[in-house]
């Protein structure tokens, strides 16, 4: 399992992805492990083409979840199912939980001191 996490005004952020043979599973959570909305991608059928993506469940973080599940669609090329559960605004979490996801998947952790935000 890849990891990383960031500290943000008192609040830990974290991602945790988990590649198996055919998809990629990414839990997207503050503190501890909960699952939040879900949502699942397929990568496109050409390279650099759209995938497709779908919220299972949730009714919050709608654009966020999907447009994480089909940029982990799109760098793994396999079908991903993310769960995002935050409190952060919707475009700061999208930024915020990609850029973990960055670091999850180049393999370094985040910086302890964390970032003022």
């Amino acid at each position: 399992m890849l990891e990383a996490s960031l500290e943000r005004n008192g609040t830990v952020h974290r991602v945790s992805l988990l590649p198996v043979e055919n998809a990629v599973l990414v839990f997207f959570y503050e503190d501890s492990m909960k699952i939040g909305t879900l949502a699942v991608s397929t990568p496109g059928l050409r390279e650099g083409g759209a995938g497709t993506s779908s919220v299972l469940l949730g009714g919050k973080y709608l654009i966020v979840a999907r447009a994480l599940s089909e940029r982990v669609a799109a760098i793994y090329n396999k079908m991903s199912i993310i769960s995002i559960n935050t409190k952060l605004p919707e475009g700061e979490a999208l930024r915020l939980y990609a850029s973990l996801l960055d670091r999850a998947k180049s393999g370094s952790s985040a910086d302890p001191a964390s970032s003022k935000g």
